[in-house]
């Protein structure tokens, strides 16, 4: 009776958290709905920048997302995923990874070949259940606004590929992840640690070279003044810069971006089609009439890699791996003396003496720890907002202070960003500052110089 009760305990304390939690997030929706729905006006802060219509564009495009982002959360995160746990979802899916194991002829009591099975069948399953989701998100909400670039052959043939990509990626890993467990005596959480540390180091090198050319075509930055001043900036700050990309992101989406990527002394820039004024066309006719017009000039490309390349200058990228890696250490410190507690399993619907070993790392990591992943996010926020904010006076020192400001309303009127927003909402949800709080503050960095 005693094991039962302790097995109801847990397996209440974890439907409890996920409610509790989601429930957090769609009261923060609801108040950031409202002021969608209330905020009728252009903030005075963009008067004569941000034209009306643009702005009631953001306004409808805000409030479209923000009702998706609803409903998903109360069928999806609340009810779908209540009902999973409640009724033994991971149970079912290992007994059927073992039966499929079975019947290709394989030894079905071997938990490394199972757990690979059962990554297959999972993986499937979340995909079959995230598809529906994907092309509304996709081909309803992003195509009503205008950012919608992908065909259906295209949305095809990038989930197959996707899939396909992941299990070549996940199931040898997770086949190493069982056996360092299994062979690793006390103190193979320390083993796994370091194996997800060279995985993430060995993931860093390839994706970027070999995978992500899969999905998306890249093209050196041609010769002109905007690779000129890129290869200047870089030289002023010692950044080891080796190769300048530009990815056709429009054939995705509408939406822009920059970053840059690589290791030690041999680093690459990658810059969206999307961000550069009118693609980098020479001659805008050739682009669609919605899209002339759009992007950043030089300078104000400039500006956004400044800020970049502030976050590389400030050491915020490897103070983030640092607190990364320390965070894993201590999850998988607890999961090391956790993960044979047979109760976890039991009340999730395992029979006695069954516990999984990938089965066992996400019970602890993802239930038994969730309170504890929640404070450690909501910190991880703060600290990217801070560092957002130190990268920007980065730019404004190297004197792209008003450059950064127009860019930053620049891509926000692109991308149909709403200025507003709810305190408590951005605090919790935002891993950047709010446009007018980022302004405001270059405004400041700009007096004080």
């Amino acid at each position: 009776m005693a094991n039962v009760n302790v097995d109801s305990i847990i397996l209440y304390s974890i439907l409890g958290f996920l409610v509790l939690e989601n429930a957090f997030e769609i009261y923060l929706g609801i108040r950031q709905l409202r002021v969608y729905r209330s905020t009728r006006k252009v903030p005075k802060e963009l008067d004569g920048i941000l034209k009306v219509e643009t702005f009631n564009k953001a306004r409808d495009y805000g409030l479209d997302n923000e009702k998706f982002s609803l409903a998903k959360g109360v069928i999806f995160d609340i009810i779908i995923q209540s009902l999973e746990i409640f009724f033994g979802l991971l149970p079912f899916l290992w007994l059927k990874a073992e039966s499929l194991t079975g019947c290709l002829g394989l030894d079905s009591s071997n938990e490394i070949i199972v757990s690979c099975v059962f990554i297959v069948i999972t993986n499937c399953f979340n995909l079959l259940k995230e598809i529906p989701v994907k092309i509304y998100k996709i081909f309803i909400l992003e195509e009503k606004h205008g950012f919608n670039k992908q065909t259906p052959r295209f949305f095809v043939m990038d989930q197959i590929k996707s899939f396909v990509v992941g299990q070549i990626i996940f199931i040898p890993i997770a086949a190493a992840i069982v056996w360092i467990v299994k062979r690793g005596g006390d103190f193979f959480f320390l083993y796994l640690w370091v194996f997800t540390g060279l995985v993430a180091f060995l993931l860093l090198t390839i994706y970027p070279s070999l995978i992500a050319p899969l999905f998306d075509k890249y093209r050196p930055l041609e010769e002109g003044p905007l690779r000129e001043s890129i290869e200047s900036l870089a030289s002023q700050l010692k950044f080891p810069l080796k190769k300048l990309y530009v990815v056709e992101g429009s054939r995705r989406s509408a939406h822009s971006n920059a970053y840059f990527y690589g290791l030690f002394g041999s680093k690459r820039i990658v810059l969206f089609d999307t961000l550069l004024l009118n693609k980098g066309k020479a001659d805008p006719m050739e682009l669609p009439e919605e899209d002339r017009g759009k992007g950043c000039t030089d300078s104000e490309v400039l500006a956004v890699l400044g800020h970049e390349l502030g976050h590389w200058k400030l050491g915020h990228i490897i103070k983030n791996i640092i607190i990364m890696q320390v965070h894993l250490f201590l999850m998988f410190l607890v999961f090391g003396y956790l993960f044979k507690y047979e109760p976890f399993y039991r009340a999730l619907g395992f029979p006695a003496g069954s516990r999984p070993v990938l089965v066992g790392l996400l019970i602890i990591l993802s239930y038994v720890l969730a309170p504890y992943n929640a404070v450690i996010n909501f910190g991880m926020t703060m600290l990217s907002r801070r560092f957002e904010y130190q990268a920007d006076e980065f730019a404004c020192k190297l004197g792209f202070c008003d450059e950064l400001g127009k860019a930053l309303i620049k891509l926000h009127i692109d991308n149909l960003g709403f200025p507003v927003y709810d305190w408590l909402y951005s605090t919790w949800s935002h891993s950047h500052p709010t446009l007018l709080q980022r302004l405001d503050r270059l405004k400041s960095n700009k007096k004080d110089k």
